[in-house]
């Protein structure tokens, strides 16, 4: 957890990838390393151990804030879904109209 707060960017990053790859091989983390995952948030240097530990912990394992990271990515995925699924059909819409001219 020291290694995550040191100046030095690149060792920052070197904690940051060491706490994702334990948790794709343990399938569990640490109550410090979820902590410090926390702390930094689903961004920057901890967004890819954040999502390898949504990927590859069981979900009634996780703490609650990445249950709920979890909950709002589903979410947000369903959202984007919708909107490509709009954008396509008004595209196709106008697509028609200009065939009919």
């Amino acid at each position: 957890m020291e290694l995550m707060r040191l100046p030095d960017r690149g060792q920052r990053g070197f904690a940051y990838t060491a706490a994702g790859t334990a948790a794709r091989m343990n399938g569990a983390l640490t109550p410090e390393l979820y902590a410090a995952l926390r702390a930094e948030g689903h961004r920057g240097f901890a967004e890819t151990a954040v999502d390898d530990t949504l990927d590859h912990v069981p979900f009634r394992e996780l703490p609650p804030w990445f249950k709920w990271r979890v909950v709002a990515s589903k979410v947000l995925d369903k959202l984007a879904t919708w909107r490509l699924e709009l954008t396509y059909a008004v595209e196709d819409a106008g697509k028609a109209l200009r065939r009919r001219r």
